[in-house]
This record gives structure tokens, C-alpha cells and sequence, in this order.
């Protein structure tokens, strides 16, 4: 029987996830609808379904959007190639890339502006990592492990440099970069860690986590790549981790024998959907207590013409 419900602090929105959200709002508010969103606008199914009530319109292609309408691009990021083709849409964008995305964009170009091979270390396919590639596709090599590091080929080893996504597991992307350092010794990095802080935070809070409890659980949707990282987390420090989208996918059998549940969430995961986990473990009798490992206070400004719809009377 579950006695203790252990809530981790910090867990759930990031502040680039806030931006992307209340842009997606305020357009809906400002704009005729419908409002186009292209990919989702964070990787959760209950944002997203939230949004398509209240008007917004999720495509996967610009293709699918009318020419001249409004659309948004998610907090992930897109190419170069998407913003032309907008243009030839002459369609209304509204971007709501993450800053610390549109960081690693700017440190891309920087680096092919210098004909530098770009390694970055990354899950192929993820949106943001599409998105970065695009930006300079000829100097880009994408890497997800130590060993794909040692099949590395690169056409001069002392031209490198290294960006990565910023939802990674820190630890393993530090020993990416050891490999990297070690064959390419002049390699070049950011001035600062791409990984974002809410990443960091939350994988160091699971960590925490995870030594105080038989059972860590994530809050957060299958795409989510920093979710995945969190049960990732707490399966290296020993500790059982189930990845749940809501309260529904709690396993009676995994609570057998368990004592102290942890329960964080991830940086796209809205708290609603821990209230109802937490609602869930008191209905049977179980205490809460929460941990609180750092303080955040980080917030993004929203791009300047939506800062003018908020503020009109």
C-alpha cells in the first residue's frame, strides 16, 4: 500500500513551453479562426487537444494550410526551408520557438559561417533536431551515442564543433562530448551548455527523487523526449520508472509492494494532470510531501506583435 507520494519541485511547464502556449491563445483570441498550428505545439496530447477546442487547427505540412492564413510554428523549431515556404504562402506566421531553441539555430549558423563540420548530438527525427539541421544541412552530422562518435568521419578534424538538443540526458551527453573532445582535441562548443535549464533542473530533482522512493512517476506523452530522459534518470540511479501520460495509465500491479511513490512531470506536462495523480494516491490514504531541489523564476518575453494584442484595451 502506497503510504507517501513524494512530489518533485521543479516538474512540469517550462518557461518556453508557457511562451508557446499563450501564443497559440492569443492568437486565437486576436485572429479569425481558425488558427493553424504547424506539428504540435508542445508534445503533450492534452495541450493539444485543449488548444483544438478552443479553435486551433494542428497540420503536419504547410501544405494543409490555406494561403494567406495564420500559422504558428511550435516551440521546437522549424528549418529554413519551412519559413521559405511560408513566404511563398504568404501565409501570417507567429513563431513560438523555444529561445534556447532559436540559441542552437543561431550557433549553427555561426559555426557553418565558418565552415565548421557541426556534430549534433541529438535523436534523429525529433522535431527540434530537424529543425536545427536545416539550418546548414552540407556542414551537419548528427550523433545520438558514444558510439556513434567512433563511426564518425569528418572531412578535416580540425574544423569541428558540437551543438546539441536541448531536451538530453545531461549525463549522457556529457560523455558524448568526452568522446568527441578526445577524437576531435581542437573541437569547438557553445559558450554555454545547449541543454536547457528546466532539462537539467528536472533530471537533477528525479535524480533526488529517485533516492527517497521504491517508484518514480513521470507525467509526461511518449514523444516528449525529456520525459523519456526523467524515467531514464531514475532507472540509472536504481530506481523502477514508469512514463505516464495521465492518471488512467497507473498499473495497479506496478504499486505492488511500494511504499513511497515519487511523482514528477515533465517540462511539456500540465499540472493539471498531476493533480489528478496526486488525487488518485490520497483517495487511497497516501500523504503528500514535496521536494524542492532548485527555485525557477526564468520567463521569455512573447514575440512583439502579440505583445501589442495582450495590452490593448
Amino acid at each position: 500500500m502506497v503510504k507517501k507520494v513524494i512530489l518533485a519541485s521543479p516538474r512540469g511547464f517550462c518557461a518556453g513551453v508557457v511562451r508557446a502556449i499563450e501564443i497559440v491563445n492569443l492568437a486565437l483570441d486576436s485572429f479569425p479562426k481558425p488558427v493553424y498550428v504547424r506539428k504540435e505545439i508542445v508534445h503533450n496530447p492534452y495541450v493539444v487537444e485543449d488548444l483544438r477546442r478552443k479553435g486551433a487547427v494542428f497540420v503536419e505540412t504547410l501544405d494543409e494550410v490555406p494561403e494567406a492564413e495564420t500559422v504558428i510554428f511550435s516551440a521546437h523549431g522549424v528549418a529554413p526551408g519551412v519559413w521559405a515556404k511560408a513566404r511563398s504562402r504568404r501565409l501570417n506566421v507567429i513563431d513560438a520557438t523555444c529561445p534556447l531553441v532559436t540559441k542552437v539555430h543561431v550557433e549553427a549558423l555561426r559555426y557553418a559561417g565558418r565552415d565548421l563540420t557541426i556534430v549534433l548530438i541529438g535523436h534523429k527525427g525529433h522535431d527540434e533536431v530537424v529543425g536545427t539541421m536545416g539550418e546548414a544541412p552540407e556542414h551537419m552530422r548528427l550523433v545520438s551515442t558514444v558510439e556513434d562518435v567512433e563511426n564518425l568521419d569528418v572531412p578535416d578534424p580540425e574544423k569541428v564543433a558540437y551543438l546539441t538538443q536541448t531536451t538530453l540526458s545531461l549525463e549522457d551527453t556529457r560523455e558524448i562530448i568526452q568522446a568527441l573532445r578526445q577524437k576531435y582535441p581542437a573541437i569547438q562548443g557553445p559558450p554555454s551548455e545547449d541543454i536547457c535549464y528546466a532539462t537539467e533542473n528536472r533530471q537533477l530533482a528525479v535524480r533526488q527523487l529517485a533516492a527517497k522512493a521504491d517508484l518514480i512517476l513521470v507525467v509526461g506523452a511518449v514523444n516528449s523526449s525529456n520525459s523519456n530522459r526523467l524515467v531514464e534518470e531514475a532507472h540509472k540511479v536504481g530506481t523502477r520508472s514508469y512514463l505516464i501520460n495521465d492518471v488512467e495509465s497507473i498499473q495497479p500491479q506496478w504499486l505492488d509492494g511500494i511504499q513511497t511513490v515519487g511523482l514528477t512531470s515533465g517540462a511539456s506536462a500540465p499540472e493539471i494532470l498531476v493533480s489528478q495523480v496526486l488525487d488518485f494516491f490520497q483517495k487511497r490514504g497516501a500523504e503528500i510531501e514535496e521536494l524542492v531541489t532548485r527555485t525557477e523564476s526564468v520567463q521569455f518575453s512573447l514575440p512583439a506583435g502579440l505583445v501589442a494584442l495582450r495590452t490593448r484595451p
